[in-house]
């Protein structure tokens, strides 16, 4: 995987690249392993966190970049 964007699913994220899980757990995402978690776009799992969407697909493809 070369990089995410807002609208792609944490689920097919997790799946590819499951090192990005740090991620979601440092914006307060714990469950991880939910189905409903794992079906939410990023932008959908921020929204219900009170977090940037943007700010965390930049730190995920600036991981992604440097792997």
């Amino acid at each position: 995987m070369e990089s995410v964007n807002k609208e792609m699913l944490i689920g097919d994220i997790l799946d590819k690249e499951p090192a990005t899980a740090q991620f979601f757990l440092a914006m307060g995402m714990h469950c991880l392993g939910c189905p409903s978690a794992r079906g939410e776009s990023i932008e959908q799992a921020c929204m219900v966190h009170g977090t940037d969407a943007d700010e965390l697909v930049n730190n995920i493809n600036a991981y992604l970049a440097n792997k």
